[in-house]
């Protein structure tokens, strides 16, 4: 009888591992709510108490969804963990709609979303091939364009709001070079996302297919991307990272096709991360990262409502919703800047960060995006990790991201008819455990 040799038994539990990672899709792939856009701010608990920084100093399993160059620097490991998200999201509408021919009237008055409150897990394992090399793999969720408003919006809608749900399979290569001082990684994205609309039936004069436009229960799609990162260490204290994930190209949410821009076409955007780490005593650690997130890449999410519309008013069938023209949700690129520092003994580290941005929604984009208001700008984090073994830690994230609020006119009333405000703030705490460290 054949005995299985080391390698083959870290490919089975790698195997392993994928195969479980997929049985819990449906359970990770639970709607998480708008941070930077939509992208969540910091991926693990330990990079979400430095507010996601740390693309130059990689902590656990989950590191490879910043940097995939990281888990060259981490050895075994095994990290889990599980965030309870609390969005609290608003909307007021001020002003008597007039009614006019041609005109889309909202129905007055202050609306509360419900569904406040969600566990969304995340888990990652890192095995090393040799000395100098290393694989890995993450898991994990995101979004952010998640409402439930328990009432109509618009005139003729039946209770309005959107899910969006998004989950990350991420394996990932990592080896050193150059006196084992750097490290290159490489990960292949595995996407999958689900999306749901509701109420927004006063929408069909504007859609290339009413009937692919609202109320056709849960759609998914699909999908596959890669990211790419470096990790210099120049000095005992000094280190650079840097990261890049491409485009991930998913399939239409065809149900859809009469919605969002290019039949359905809802690709996840590129974005790219440069940061710094100074380490300093024995557990100390000041990093800085800037992200950039290319919402552009998206026409669905970047295309302004007008003038799209105002084609479509003219007759022009490129201004339809669902067009590759038409309109979308008009974000803006966005610059994120994250700070975090930790500090602490072999068996406490205390970590604090802070990240900010200017949200991507501009005063003329607030009717569209009242389905899903992404407009937190400032996040502020605390956590800590406590070793209870030689390879066991429990680690403890919270994050506030204090309310936002943009307004605007309706621009589908008359002029100074009527004003939309759009308001959210947001907690998130996570608990993880790390072990095999």
């Amino acid at each position: 009888m054949r005995t299985a040799t080391p390698t083959r038994g870290r490919f089975a539990r790698i195997l392993m591992i994928a195969v479980l990672a997929a049985g819990l899709g449906g359970m990770l792939a639970s709607p998480v709510f708008a941070t930077n856009g939509y992208l969540i701010h910091g991926i693990g608990t330990r990079a979400k108490a430095l507010a996601g920084a740390g693309v130059a100093l990689p902590q656990d399993a989950l590191a490879a969804g910043t940097n995939p160059a990281g888990i060259a620097r981490l050895g075994k490991r095994y990290d889990a963990g599980v965030a309870a998200f609390n969005p609290n999201r608003e909307y007021k509408i001020t002003g008597t709609p007039t009614g006019f021919p041609g005109t889309l009237g909202l129905i007055p008055g202050t609306v509360t979303s419900d569904s406040d409150l969600f566990f969304v897990p995340n888990f990652g394992g890192v095995w090393e091939r040799s000395s100098h090399s290393a694989f890995g793999l993450a898991v994990y969720g995101q979004g952010g364009m998640n409402t439930d408003w328990p009432t109509a919006t618009f005139f003729g809608s039946s209770p309005t709001g959107v899910n969006l749900s998004q989950l990350f399979i991420v394996p990932t290569y990592a080896t050193k070079f150059g006196s084992e001082n750097h490290s290159i990684g490489f990960s292949p994205i595995i996407a999958y996302q689900s999306f749901e609309v509701e109420g927004v039936q006063a929408f069909g004069m504007f859609s290339s297919d009413p009937t692919k436009l609202t109320n056709k229960g849960a759609d998914d799609s699909t999908g596959f991307g890669a990211k790419v990162g470096y990790l210099g260490q120049f000095t005992d204290q000094f280190s650079l990272g840097i990261a890049y994930q491409t485009v991930i190209s998913m399939d239409e949410f065809s149900d859809y096709a009469g919605l969002f821009a290019s039949s359905g076409d809802f690709d996840i955007p590129s974005n790219y991360v440069v940061g710094i780490a100074y380490q300093f005593g024995d557990n100390g650690a000041f990093m800085l990262d800037v992200q950039e997130i290319l919402y552009s890449d998206v026409e669905a999410v970047s295309n302004p409502l007008f003038p799209a519309l105002g084609r479509a008013f003219m007759g022009d069938p490129g201004g339809l919703l669902g067009s590759p023209t038409g309109p979308g949700f008009g974000w803006e690129d966005m610059t994120v800047i994250k700070a975090g520092i930790q500090w602490g003994s072999a068996d406490w580290t205390w970590r604090f960060g802070y990240s900010t941005t200017d949200q991507p929604i501009g005063s003329t984009e607030v009717l569209f995006n009242m389905l899903a208001p992404g407009v937190v700008e400032d996040h502020i984090t605390v956590g800590f990790t406590r070793e209870m073994s030689s390879n066991r830690a429990f680690s403890v994230s919270l994050m506030h991201a204090p309310s936002v609020s943009v307004s605007g006119p309706n621009p589908l009333e008359a002029p100074g008819a009527q004003t939309i405000e759009v308001t959210m703030d947001q907690w998130d705490l996570e608990v993880g455990f790390s072990w095999g460290i």
